[in-house]
């Protein structure tokens, strides 16, 4: 039986964690037939919010959906100065990256001054009640100020997504990276934590201690998205789809722009965290949870009580000492509400969203009309099974 599309709306910072990870998540949102997006906003974290939302419009230009409007969110935590990624990123948050088109679209409408919260919220309660996600990939500011001025909002959709936190402790069997000099660990940022919950700690915990919009929660944590390699073998099914590539054919430009992203991000995991088998994939893993619920696994039902760790100095050196922005998640007794965090995921059926989505995006992109030349001065040709 056919059902409606899952309206959603996405917030995004995207950068080179996120075009390989937001990128992959504004493809899922805007191509998936059980998707309608309702709308996009940026964030800081990865990158600046004026870098996060150019390469967010540039994302929605190559996938063919300028029609997405774009609004710019916070620059800044709540309570907070800023921190980006710069070392993983690069200073724009996409440096490595030459196929990403100049978006054609502006920024946001042409009125000044809009109120990106307002935005949200008007197209979320627009929506039959308990029928909308909202979808975060990246620092949790945005969201942490939506329910702060529309409380109302919580019980009205059906849920929140969130890509963020690590758990460790053998939460899951995912290899976690380690870095030179620390040993193992279980954080991207520092050794306990993960980067979109070290930025703004306050607006993480704010969302998790909510009693109504706590057991709508899902957290995709590391233990989660270190499940997903994109290995040598997918990055080279990625950049020339089902069919066995020919002698005499190019890639398209867009499936050699998400190839380049993720050529890009698997050099720096393998340099930072020694994971050598490919980049793990990160933000998406939100959009399917909220489209695709029963391609996670969460042991039976477990629902987690979960606590974000706000003590603490913020600071961009990555071996700071402390457990600011550390997720710690207490197993409820069967029965109880709290946070959904699925332990294991179908992972073939997952690449096969990502697949079919790609495959919708190429039809309509206007990178259609690149001539090869510009696939070829790329340097993803070299990728091998």
């Amino acid at each position: 039986m056919a059902t409606d599309p899952v309206p959603l709306w996405l917030d995004v910072d995207t950068a080179h964690l996120a075009p390989l990870q937001d990128a992959f998540a504004l493809l899922i949102a805007a191509h998936d037939p059980n998707a309608k997006l309702l709308g996009v906003t940026t964030v800081h974290g990865n990158a600046s919010l004026s870098n996060t939302t150019y390469n967010t419009r540039g994302i929605l230009e190559a996938i063919g959906r300028r029609d997405i409007v774009v609004y710019p969110g916070s620059a800044k935590p709540i309570s907070r100065e800023a921190v980006h990624a710069a070392d993983i990123h690069g200073e724009s948050g996409l440096d490595g990256v030459t196929l990403l088109p100049e978006p054609v679209q502006p920024v946001q409408p042409a009125a000044e001054d809009v109120d990106f919260l307002e935005k949200m919220y008007s197209a979320l309660i627009a929506t039959p009640v308990h029928t909308a996600w909202l979808v975060s990939t990246g620092t949790l500011t945005n969201i942490g100020l939506l329910f702060q001025r529309y409380p109302d909002l919580a019980e009205h959709i059906k849920g929140l997504s969130i890509m963020g936190g690590a758990i460790g402790g053998g939460f899951s069997d995912a290899p976690m990276g380690t870095v030179k000099g620390e040993g193992e660990r279980f954080g991207n940022w520092t050794s306990f934590a993960e980067f979109n919950i070290y930025c703004d700690p306050e607006a993480a915990a704010s969302l998790f201690t909510n009693p109504v919009l706590a057991p709508k929660t899902t957290l995709i944590p590391l233990d989660l998205t270190h499940q997903v390699l994109a290995t040598a073998p997918i990055r080279h099914k990625l950049l020339y789809g089902p069919s066995p590539p020919s002698s005499t054919t190019y890639p398209t430009a867009l499936r050699a722009l998400f190839t380049q992203i993720l050529s890009f991000f698997a050099q720096t995991y393998a340099e930072v965290f020694a994971l050598t088998a490919g980049p793990p994939l990160h933000d998406p893993l939100a959009v399917a949870a909220a489209l695709y619920p029963d391609l996670f696994d969460d042991a039976g039902g477990e629902r987690f009580a979960v606590e974000i760790v706000t003590e603490g100095v913020h600071t961009d050196d990555r071996a700071a000492v402390g457990q600011l922005g550390r997720t710690k998640a207490a197993l409820l007794t069967v029965g109880e509400g709290g946070v959904r965090i699925p332990r294991t995921l179908k992972v073939f059926e997952f690449w096969s969203l990502i697949e079919s989505a790609l495959e919708r995006a190429d039809v309509v992109s206007p990178m259609r009309a690149w001539p090869a030349s510009k696939v070829q001065e790329s340097g993803v040709l070299d990728t091998k099974a």
